[in-house]
């Protein structure tokens, strides 16, 4: 199963350095002169900027709506966990295109300035990346134990902004870094969400490889160089998060043995 998924993404590395590849294995020749070409090209350089700025932006705006709204129902209402976990299955349950749809035709009606700007994208994905971070985080919050840190701290006489910073944030920092990792990586893989609502006045990456497949005059060895950044991104937010998991894991292992909470 592995050779399946690594072979691709190997044969697509070696062509963005191939000079040619014609009946042989392996390329003719190599080079680097695609990927210089690549990041020394205004668009390619403002496509990708644009796409890790879209990303971080859609992790943050996530982090700030779903960490009060899980730790307020966490310690203040429980009775609002069948909501939000109807919210994070949302984008599982729903296509994209219904998302996108929904969006146009709510814009349209009350607020059609908006339409084919940043501020009707951003939401979107912020839409479609909720689920990874609302899990994420809740999952963190609830092996922390929250709830009873809170108690603890407003015993101690903390007030809630003090609990908040000081007491729950460092607790539950491996779930924050796991659910904004992910939120990013679903930002910057989205396409559907890009084309339908913004089109080119917004290329992303994704969208921008799509363009250049189209095109009459394609590189394909920079397409090879795009889908090859699209890749090292991913795998280095895969790591990223297993190492922050692993390391929760460990960390509420070696802290709280034997400790549960069904929260």
């Amino acid at each position: 199963m592995a050779i399946f998924i690594i072979l691709p993404m190997v044969a697509v590395l070696l062509y963005s350095f191939a000079t040619r590849w014609t009946s042989n294995i392996l390329p003719d020749g190599y080079t680097f002169e695609h990927w210089i070409d690549g990041f020394t090209d205004a668009r390619f350089a403002a496509v990708l900027v644009r796409t890790l700025l879209l990303a971080i932006a859609c992790a943050v705006l996530d982090l700030i709506l779903v960490t009060p709204a899980v730790y307020w129902q966490k310690v203040r209402n429980p009775r609002i966990r069948p909501f939000l976990e109807l919210a994070a299955a949302i984008p599982f349950a729903i296509p994209f295109v219904v998302i996108a749809f929904g969006l146009l035709a709510l814009s349209g009606r009350f607020a059609p300035q908006l339409q084919g700007t940043l501020w009707l994208l951003l939401p979107a994905h912020a839409a479609v990346a909720f689920s990874f971070v609302y899990w994420a985080v809740d999952s963190s919050m609830t092996s922390a134990g929250v709830a009873r840190l809170s108690e603890a701290a407003r015993t101690c006489g903390a007030g809630p902004m003090t609990i908040l910073w000081r007491v729950v944030l460092p607790n539950i920092g491996p779930g924050i870094a796991s659910g904004a990792l992910l939120a990013f990586g679903a930002s910057f893989n989205e396409i559907a969400l890009v084309q339908m609502l913004v089109g080119n006045r917004f290329e992303t990456v994704p969208l921008y490889m799509l363009n250049l497949l189209k095109g009459s005059n394609a590189d394909f060895n920079l397409l090879a160089v795009m889908t090859s950044v699209t890749f090292l991104v991913t795998l280095v937010l895969s790591i990223a998060v297993v190492y922050v998991n692993g390391g929760a894991t460990t960390q509420l292992a070696n802290t709280n043995p034997g400790r549960r909470e069904t929260q």
